[in-house]
């Protein structure tokens, strides 16, 4: 393949199609590179929840939120860990985003009714909720293309399209019926019904990547796959990069710039060891494995700083088989009849706290000198025939045997027993039961708060009263499902200002650069502030980036945008 010129450069296929599709607007050329032979990154393996505050989604389903609102709530969140004008950018910029997937892809958003933000307590905080997600779509819209796209972390040989607003009631379907059967009829009715005639229906990051890839493809942005970005290129301002393609070394000059979109270092594990934990075990996140901070490592090449490389997007996980990936815990933490130990036979946290901070607490607990060197998920048979756990147990179902043979899993009829077989202390286990038992009782976990905040509800069980989220241990027998710590990704990378531009050490930006998403430091900081900010401020900062290497002021109508909804 020749060399070739471009006017910007997308470097990843996850959000950074949002990049190229804005950029395309707007009358730029693109070229989007992926390492990978298929397109969508971590985005297309994950849930596909966005976080759009004050977007005109929330308005067209009657929320009352404002940017002003959305502002207080993440000056309050992220508490100075990031620069404001980064959150501030991203709230102003998240109707135009909006409106550019309306404009420009087939994906129809819908507001998650109630999913809570992750700290709905704090000033500006939301018990309603801002996440969004993408209604089902039919992947059959990509044509030829469809086997490029990522698959899911789940395959299953019959789709059923499950949105996260999904999963909460098809979750409880033992526990709350005449929710979670007609959801789950639904999304089987559509799934199977759907292949009858032709279509495969997916939901979550599936359909989100489904739905800007097809945009990608309406727009005839060129997508080249199995890339590998080796260099940037230029003198005092970034004009291309040199990559791998076919084999050989390809020169691709950008005449606007450059938007790095690769990730972040999820899969380079001496980049992990060395700053965030060193007790990481290997290779254990759920990002996709093509993401080992090649874009960090380049931008850094030419002189760019870094900000809060311990981060990461933390996500507590039932530990993998041998040879299988770990299995994401959402609800499971949440729901009444469980608790969490460590190898003292101790709680340490409140099991129903949103997962990145769950991860950090770990990490605080490491850093302050009492590690947290093993976990399990301990609970009860009325629990195991009640919700579903680690994505593939359904209520009733049997733990399977290679769990027990693996030592990833336990039984027993009573705590002692328990307590032996899973190697922690047997008596200061019982204290732990008989006070969480206590507690549970009570409904007001006064050691850790579980279930004060409208986050942990959601999750729980509306069954149970007066606390969702607490229920006593008291009938045998009792299980033991061993936990680790895995993540949806790193988030601490390249040090960028609220236009996207990459910064140097100084703080000065390095012309012609741009870094989104995982490759870019947090634009939250140390917070995540509402399930889906991750995906969102990536798309969001693609839009931004791209009006930036188009030399737009303002959020004017595009050049080239097409008709209103061409779908």
């Amino acid at each position: 393949m020749a060399d070739t010129t471009v006017d910007l450069l997308v470097v990843g296929s996850g959000t950074g199609m949002a990049a190229a599709l804005a950029a395309h607007e707007l009358g730029l050329s693109a070229l989007i590179v992926e390492k990978s032979h298929r397109v969508g990154g971590s985005t297309a393996r994950s849930g596909g929840a966005l976080w759009l505050p004050a977007s005109p989604v929330l308005r067209e389903a009657g929320a009352l939120d404002s940017a002003e609102r959305a502002g207080t709530y993440l000056d309050s969140v992220v508490a100075g860990s990031a620069a404001r004008q980064r959150s501030a950018a991203f709230v102003a910029h998240v109707p135009a985003t909006v409106e550019l997937l309306r404009r420009t892809t087939p994906l129809r958003l819908f507001w998650a009714r109630d999913y809570s933000d992750y700290h709905p307590e704090e000033p500006g905080g939301s018990a309603a909720g801002r996440t969004c997600e993408c209604h089902p779509l039919d992947l059959s819209i990509l044509g030829e293309h469809r086997t490029r796209l990522r698959p899911g972390v789940l395959e299953a040989g019959v789709s059923i399209p499950t949105t996260g607003a999904d999963y909460r009631w098809m979750n409880l379907v033992a526990r709350v019926p005449g929710k979670g059967v007609p959801t789950f009829a639904k999304r089987v009715a559509q799934g199977v019904g759907g292949r009858l005639v032709g279509r495969r229906y997916a939901a979550g990051g599936q359909a989100l990547m489904a739905g800007l890839f097809a945009g990608v493809l309406r727009a005839r942005i060129p997508v080249w796959t199995d890339t590998t970005l080796l260099r940037l290129h230029g003198g005092d301002r970034v004009s291309g990069a040199v990559v791998e393609h076919d084999g050989r070394e390809v020169t691709v000059t950008a005449r606007r710039g450059v938007v790095l979109a690769t990730g972040g270092f999820d899969h380079r594990m001496e980049m992990r060891w060395k700053f965030q934990s060193e007790s990481l075990g290997a290779n254990l996140s759920l990002g996709a494995e093509t993401n080992t901070g090649d874009g960090i490592r380049a931008a850094q090449d030419v002189g760019a700083g870094t900000g809060l490389m311990d981060q990461a997007w933390w996500f507590p996980a039932v530990a993998p088989l041998p040879g299988k990936a770990p299995a994401v815990m959402l609800a499971e933490r949440s729901l009444p009849g469980s608790l969490i130990v460590d190898q003292h036979g101790r709680r340490f946290v409140n099991e129903a706290a949103d997962y990145m901070s769950f991860g950090q607490r770990l990490l605080e607990l490491e850093r302050a000198g009492t590690p947290v060197e093993a976990m399990w998920i301990v609970f009860d048979r009325q629990y195991r025939n009640s919700y579903v756990f680690g994505a593939e147990l359904f209520p009733g179902m049997r733990i399977p045997r290679a769990w027990y043979e693996a030592g990833i899993a336990a039984r027993a009829d009573g705590f002692s027993a328990l307590g032996a077989q899973i190697g922690v202390p047997v008596a200061e286990f019982g204290k732990t039961m008989a006070r969480f038992n206590e507690c549970a009782a009570a409904g007001e976990d006064s050691d850790f708060g579980r279930g004060r905040s409208a986050y942990n509800r959601y999750y729980g069980d509306p069954t149970i009263t007066p606390n969702p989220n607490l229920r006593p241990l008291l009938k045998g027998p009792f299980y033991a499902v061993k936990m680790v710590l895995s993540d949806l990704g790193t988030c601490g990378g390249l040090s960028v200002d609220e236009r996207a531009r990459v910064l140097r050490e100084d703080g000065a930006p390095i012309a012609g650069l741009y870094a989104i998403g995982n490759t870019a430091a947090n634009a939250f900081g140390t917070t995540y502030p509402g399930a889906g900010a991750t995906i969102a401020q990536g798309l969001v900062y693609g839009y931004i980036a791209a009006r930036d290497a188009a030399g737009a002021t303002d959020v004017a109508s595009p050049t080239n945008p097409g008709s209103s909804h061409p779908w």
